[in-house]
């Protein structure tokens, strides 16, 4: 089975990742190794996050959001997601971060903001 990976894309100071079927545990660690890189060789002020693939998510996948958000608003950024499911929206309206992160039906939409 081929590990499920992540990707990005720059689009001048925004960061758009791109993220897999299942956001767990097993995965998170690599995301976040690998936007700490990202972030520390560019200027980024907004994180678009893509969850149109995105069908699980555990307390590691919210956390990894929850530490970008955090991440992002201490240095006056902001985070956006799209593509969100019913499933992935439902975890995280629970896990409370429906209120802290617009979420957008489309790419489009969640980078104009």
């Amino acid at each position: 089975m081929d590990k499920e990976t992540f990707s990005y894309e720059a689009r001048g100071t925004v960061l758009v990742i791109h993220l897999p079927k299942e956001l767990d545990h097993h995965n998170c660690r690599d995301l976040r190794h690998e936007t700490d890189l990202l972030l520390a060789e560019n200027y980024i002020d907004r994180i678009v996050f893509d969850l149109s693939r995105t069908e699980f998510m555990d307390s590691s996948g919210i956390g990894v959001l929850l530490n970008r958000y955090k991440q992002m608003a201490g240095s006056g950024g902001s985070v956006t997601l799209y593509g969100v499911g019913a499933q992935v929206e439902r975890i995280l309206r629970v896990g409370g971060l429906s209120s802290l992160m617009p979420c957008f039906d489309t790419k489009e939409a969640a980078l104009v903001l």
